[in-house]
């Protein structure tokens, strides 16, 4: 699948952001995302032309230009509890303050993509959804149309501008940046099982993170990322043309963790002005929070970890003040690896000595493109089955696979080929893990470990 790269001097920019997850939503629904099953313009230029097969949906007052896109949603269970509408700009006409323009319900569900011209439209008769103000090029924006799209069904959304400095959005025709209809829906799962699933090493000008965000596609619950969200630098401009089609459709409940090429753009600014507090404090990179039984970190390998250092510290302040029975940890750089790409990364030791000492139960890793796990180990990789932690790497979120070297102690499974996404089931005194490959693959790794 292709996709366009933007202009480097443009920084995308989204109007609506997504609300801030809590331990609550995060394991509520499970989240589909659809693509328009019809999309066209039309323009009172060219009274009589069909524009269905164009890779554009514009949207002006002079001339007018009117856009639709019609969605079908099925296989939603449970009550709609959000639904936004997803679209990305092609190009906006003028240089002034290009206008997003207004986002309309409408009646009319019959309409087809190869047979609408102006002279015959259908009418935008419906509520008025939402509107966009000025917009950038080649950038992703969101309507909220919670209170329109309710359950299953075929929906139809018009966009008019009544500014003469209108907007084009990417069509259906465009592939990666076609609309997306992204709708959460379902019930409660049962208390105390929080879903956590991720991995690391995902976006790029490939398609691997297209393939591993169709799993998240149906995998209810919290998301974390170990790193390399991006590449290969971490820039906005990446982040907007290769995250934000794929995994960013699974923002709001994302918690992230940054990479050595987050860290390509200085002071990681892509990835913390991307993930905005969800990443935690700014420039810092190191914060936790709670789902269920467990209380879970999210660390920063790319700045000290010393002993002693101000992140090894907070580190063991945070996890004293835990009330939770059970302790999860996730960051880049591994201790624990049989990558040929990449060897162990012997500083994060003292994190990982940290959790130890307060008898946490799992650690995630990513930076080798592959996956792996790891029976329990003390920090210096002796087998521990009384306190050691069991540990994983998970970096095959998308990016390209890397080899295996010589096969560290203590390493149980691994796989490389296979992209995929790691599941977690966080029991009140145990979790379970399944490795989830990409559609077409087989490969799988599945098992349970109790809390110490």
């Amino acid at each position: 699948m292709s996709r366009r790269r933007a202009p480097l001097a443009v920084l995308s920019t989204v109007i609506v952001t997504a609300a801030t997850l809590t331990a609550s939503t995060a394991a509520q629904a499970a989240t589909t995302t659809f693509t328009p099953t019809a999309d066209t313009y039309v323009d009172n230029g060219s009274t009589g032309t069909n524009h269905g097969t164009s890779g554009q949906l514009g949207v002006d007052n002079s001339p007018v230009k009117r856009s639709f896109i019609k969605f079908t949603v099925s296989g939603v269970s449970g009550a709609v509890s959000n639904a936004k509408l997803r679209i990305h700009t092609d190009d906006v006409s003028g240089s002034e303050s290009p206008n997003g323009g207004s986002f309309r319900a409408m009646s009319n569900v019959s309409w087809t993509e190869t047979a609408v011209t102006w002279n015959n439209q259908p009418a935008i008769d419906g509520a008025t959804l939402g509107s966009l103000g000025q917009v950038v090029r080649n950038a992703w924006y969101e309507v909220d149309v919670t209170g329109y799209v309710t359950g299953n069904g075929t929906f139809s959304i018009g966009v008019t501008s009544s500014s003469t400095d209108g907007a084009d959005y990417d069509s259906r025709e465009s592939g990666s940046t076609a609309p997306q209809l992204v709708v959460t829906s379902g019930t409660t799962p049962p208390p105390g099982d929080p879903v956590w699933v991720g991995a690391g090493d995902i976006a790029d000008s490939g398609s691997g993170d297209t393939a591993t965000a169709a799993l998240l596609d149906t995998i209810q619950g919290t998301v974390w990322t170990t790193g390399d969200n991006v590449y290969p630098d971490g820039t906005a401009s990446q982040f907007s043309t290769y995250y934000e089609p794929t995994w960013g459709r699974h923002k709001a409940r994302t918690r992230p963790s940054p990479g050595n090429h987050d860290y390509h753009t200085s002071g990681a600014t892509g990835y913390y002005n991307y993930f905005g507090a969800q990443a935690g404090p700014s420039g810092r990179g190191y914060y936790s929070y709670d789902l269920g039984n467990w209380h879970i970190v999210s660390l920063n390998s790319n700045i000290s970890m010393a002993a002693g250092s101000a992140q090894e510290q907070w580190l063991r302040q945070d996890l004293a003040a835990s009330t939770k029975p059970c302790t999860a940890a996730y960051w880049h750089h591994p201790l624990f690896t049989s990558g040929a790409n990449h060897a162990p990364s012997t500083a994060t030791r003292p994190l990982f000595q940290a959790l130890y000492d307060a008898n946490a139960d799992l650690v995630v890793f990513g930076h080798n493109h592959q996956y792996e796990r790891f029976a329990p180990q003390n920090p210096s990789g002796g087998l521990d089955n009384a306190r050691g932690i069991r540990s994983f790497v998970a970096g095959m979120g998308g990016a390209g696979a890397y080899g295996f070297g010589t096969i560290r102690p203590n390493s149980e499974a691994r796989n490389t080929g296979t992209r995929g996404v790691l599941k977690f089931t966080l029991h009140d005194t145990s979790f379970d893990w399944q490795f989830v490959p990409e559609a077409g693959k087989t490969y799988t790794d599945s098992g349970t470990t109790h809390c110490h």
